[in-house]
């Protein structure tokens, strides 16, 4: 069984709208080894393993369906297995997963296997150890028949303990957990900021953090004070708040005087620390005092310790948040009762066998532990661990009743006295703290401590939720939607407005020509594409950035207000989108690009990758209604409308989609030239003449004016004022440092040069088109690749669509000859042109792109139309700015310059392909090793 590959997506995918994982395998042997055939010793075994399997329905959709699955008919085979124990592993990690898809593929034996996860390393952990526990259970004479390594000293329960303790530190805690749930009921987004607790909710300018119950709003200043509990202590009790007599002391025999003084019975705590660690209560004597002072002293974080007096009663932690107490919890240290049968170890084990305790924080309850804490409790009262107690009698094996160390929690809320709860809310809000954990012991909470006592015993800052969440008796307490209102209250925003751009071509520049609308605006954008990460117009990060890291980028700067996700293909395939779902999406066009790659083949894959923008636009969805492929995607979309776009004024679908009140924005002819016109609810609005559009090129650019179309109407569905969609797109151009590599023209030579990006056939033919409907007085030139790594059919294509738009022609190849040889691309493309009717003497064919161009200009004369489809865009920019006509170039700096701050390589002498889209290049000035290449990247 073999692992072909892996892909961990996570956001929405062509799987799911949610995180998945998806493993390609090969069964190998083991696709002639059904379940059924594996025979009930390894069912039983399964079953045995993991009894909870038992509860999966499978295709069968009841209780004890994948059972049925294993034991009737012809079984299911390993892969389906492997997804049903990876996602109950997770389950029984505290992380609840429930979806899964196995499907096989064309080669046989082999399938993709898709599984939910919550985390990612967790979801990863279980896939492996249920793989490893699959093997073991394997029948022997199936493991030798499939030449199985199998580990001998594999013990699944300890395996499985080890992966329970491994999730739970990966994992939310259930404080941590439970705020992240009150954000999604409310619909506010977040994003995990580290491998811990440290989250984010809502995105851009209105963003909130928290790290456990620790919130972007708490002041340092109170949690400074929280966590001193001397400070505390000498707040509230000049506040004439109830508080026990304390003392702070630096030596036993300080803690003893200190005892002495303030009378036992005495309590001894750190100074600073938490989750009741080196508290210890009810010391009668100096003996107990100087033990508990050392277990103290190296427990917390100062050489401080405190002696506080001891105050009786019941131990209850009183939540407030934003001054309201909002939850109480009666707390019992963690105890077994007697039955005058078992030993107290017996007794344990009976407790444990609780399904709410499990490891740390998995589940509402935690496991008791019989630790050296417990022994000393036995010691003291002249037990051991072999002790029988009586029946009916209650033996604490913790002094304090902290739910971490086994304890319970009974909800007690309805039931607190106004006077303790007054207490409570004005202890914390003379700390300071937003969310604060009161710690009070009484005798009876429903009754004030002005009559019977009682006393603080601590306060602290970012207290736990668990108890209030799931207590192990009394109503559940929605304290973290407290939290989350109190962050996000109704009247404010936690979301951005999010347009998100797929397609083939035109990607960049409608992202481009949307973020000139929106800044105009007024809006602060952050823009995602392939050449970079933009906030408010500056390059943040260089580079291809379409896939989710970079969306994340975005939703992450606490500057940005509107964002403009440009998504390809790559991303979508191989981690899903970088967020849940956007207000308007927009497919532009699908044509053959990349196909043959990652196992897409045809365009019918390749529009089902790009239409999960589509799926997860809430808003508005805008299609190509002249693709017949984006037109397609109408049919997914749970969107509140969707518009159309098309530049045939007669589109039949259009016209009785604009009858029915629906939005489109199309392009109607008048006596002026071409009108940009939005048809809404039965409103006709002429927008703007498309030769008013600087990127358009007086509407010759025919691709930029259907970019123009989409912005336009990604900008209305933002409900963005016309004025500024006009003013968006008329400021708008096409210039090298405004949109480098698209439609980039240079009229300072006697001939004009275009350079662009173009690098795929339907790309190369709106070149093409523009370059025949431009008025040119002498020889239309083109300069010509395509990347390596295209089917031999797509470059064929491409040449013959450009072949009949220009005079002569230079054949070159990208820096990166992915996995082609040195001029294998432009013989291929030489051959085409002529077999399409250029003569052989109009061709040439210089590999190197530098050559190439420097060729292209030096040949060029005054009236030429000179379109250059390159690669290294900067550097081909900077050796057309550079260039003389007279056929001498300027002197072209080492040095960066505020115009060309990249440096300038020389040109390429030889390219020799190596493994895994590596290229060695070599130069005149020697050898150098080119980074990894991403294959879905251009």
């Amino acid at each position: 069984m073999k692992i072909l590959s892996r892909n961990v997506y996570v956001g929405p995918n062509i799987y799911a709208n949610f995180p998945v994982i998806r493993y390609e395998i090969d069964l190998g042997e083991l696709e002639h080894w059904p379940s059924v055939k594996l025979g009930d010793e390894f069912i039983n075994g399964l079953i045995s393993a993991i009894p909870t399997l038992q509860s999966h329905g499978c295709s069968y959709q009841e209780e004890g369906g994948l059972i049925r699955r294993l034991k009737e008919d012809e079984g299911t085979w390993m892969g389906h297995i492997w997804e049903h124990v990876a996602l109950e592993l997770q389950n029984l990690a505290g992380s609840p997963v429930g979806f899964g898809r196995t499907r096989s593929l064309e080669q046989p034996g082999c399938y993709n296997v898709v599984y939910q996860y919550k985390q990612q390393d967790v979801g990863l952990e279980a896939g492996a150890l249920g793989m490893r526990l699959l093997m073991h259970l394997l029948p022997e004479h199936v493991q030798k028949s499939i030449h199985a390594e199998i580990d001998e000293h594999f013990n699944f329960t300890d395996e499985l303990q080890s992966f329970v303790r491994m999730a739970q530190k990966k994992e939310f805690g259930p404080s941590t957990g439970s705020l992240v749930k009150a954000a999604e009921e409310r619909g506010i987004p977040w994003l995990r900021l580290n491998n811990y607790s440290l989250v984010q909710f809502g995105h851009g300018k209105y963003q909130k953090r928290i790290q456990a119950t620790i919130t972007s709003e708490t002041k340092h200043i109170a949690v400074e004070i929280s966590c001193d509990k001397e400070d505390t202590h000498n707040l509230l009790n000049d506040l004439g708040l109830p508080v026990p007599q304390q003392l702070m002391v630096y030596s036993d025999q300080q803690a003893v005087r200190a005892a002495r003084r303030i009378g036992y019975p005495v309590v001894i705590k750190p100074l600073n620390a938490n989750h009741g660690r080196g508290v210890s209560i009810n010391l009668t004597d100096d003996q107990q005092v100087i033990t508990a002072f050392n277990d103290a002293q190296q427990v917390g974080t100062s050489r401080a310790v405190l002696v506080e007096s001891y105050l009786t009663g019941f131990d209850h932690r009183m939540l407030v948040v934003n001054d309201e107490l909002v939850a109480v919890a009666k707390r019992v240290p963690g105890h077994v009762i007697g039955d005058g049968k078992h030993t107290i170890a017996e007794l344990i084990d009976i407790v444990n066998q609780d399904p709410r305790r499990g490891i740390g924080h998995e589940k509402v309850l935690t496991r008791l532990e019989l630790d050296s804490q417990a022994m000393r409790l036995m010691s003291e009262a002249g037990y051991d661990a072999n002790s029988v107690l009586e029946e009916g009698q209650q033996f604490f094996l913790r002094s304090t009743a902290n739910l971490s160390t086994g304890g319970t929690a009974i909800d007690v809320t309805d039931s607190v006295h106004p006077d303790n709860r007054d207490m409570a809310v004005r202890a914390i809000k003379a700390i300071g703290l937003d969310i604060g954990g009161v710690d009070f012991l009484t005798d009876d909470i429903s009754k004030s401590y002005k009559d019977i006592g009682g006393g603080i015993c601590e306060c602290n800052a970012a207290p736990g939720f668990r108890m209030h969440v799931a207590p192990s008796e009394g109503t559940p307490r929605d304290v973290a939607g407290k939290v989350i209102d109190m962050l996000f209250p109704p009247t404010e925003q936690s979301r951005i407005p999010i347009a998100a751009i797929t397609g083939t071509n035109g990607k960049t520049t409608t992202s481009r020509m949307l973020a000139s609308i929106m800044k105009s605006a007024g809006f602060t954008t952050g823009m995602t594409s392939t050449d970079g990460v933009y906030i408010d117009g500056d390059l943040t990060v260089k580079g291809d950035m379409t896939g989710p890291t970079s969306a994340q980028i975005v939703l992450r700067d606490p500057n940005v207000d509107f964002a403009i996700m440009e998504t390809a293909r790559g991303g979508i395939l191989k981690r899903g989108l970088g967020y849940t779902d956007c207000n308007v999406g927009a497919c532009l066009n699908i044509s053959a690009d990349h196909l043959g790659q990652r196992g897409i083949d045809t365009l019918e894959q390749l529009a089902q990758i790009k239409r999960v923008v589509v799926e997860v636009a809430k808003d508005c969805v805008v299609l190509n209604a002249d693709d017949r492929y984006c037109l397609e995607m109408a049919d997914f979309c749970d969107a509140k409308r969707i518009c159309y776009v098309t530049t045939d004024p007669g589109h039949g679908l259009v016209r009785e989609h604009i009858r029915s009140g629906g939005l489109a924005v199309v392009l109607e002819k008048g006596i002026n030239g071409d009108m940009i016109t939005i048809y809404d609810k039965g409103s006709h609005i002429p927008l703007l003449w498309t030769h008013l559009i600087p990127a358009t090129i007086e509407g010759k650019a025919t691709h930029n004016v259907q970019n123009a179309m989409f912005a336009a109407a990604m900008a209305y569905s933002f409900d963005t004022s016309l004025e500024r969609i006009r003013q968006g797109l008329r400021t708008f151009n096409t210039s090298f440092y405004q949109a480098p590599g698209r439609l980039n023209i240079y009229d300072e030579h006697p001939f004009k040069v275009i350079l662009d990006y173009a690098h795929n056939p339907a790309a190369m033919k709106t070149i093409t088109d523009l370059a025949m409907r431009l008025d040119v007085s002498g020889k239309r030139r083109l300069v010509v690749a395509m990347p390596g790594d295209r089917r031999d059919e797509d470059v064929i294509e491409a040449a013959t669509i450009t072949a009949k738009g220009f005079d002569e022609i230079i054949c070159k190849a990208d820096d990166d000859r992915r996995g082609r040889g040195h001029d294998e691309i432009p013989q291929l493309l030489k051959k085409t042109f002529m077999q399409n009717g250029i003569a052989e003497s109009a061709i040439q064919v210089i590999p190197s792109e530098y050559d190439a161009i420097e060729k292209a200009l030096q040949d060029s004369d005054k009236g030429d139309l000179l379109i250059i489809l390159g690669d290294n865009i900067t550097r081909c920019w900077k050796q057309i700015v550079h260039f003389q006509s007279d056929g001498k170039a300027e002197p072209i700096t080492e040095t960066p310059s505020q115009d060309f701050p990249e440096k300038l390589f020389e040109p390429v002498e030889h390219v020799f392909e190596l493994q895994d889209g590596q290229s060695l290049v070599h130069d005149e000035r020697g050898v150098r090793l080119v980074v990894e290449r991403d294959e879905d990247s251009d």
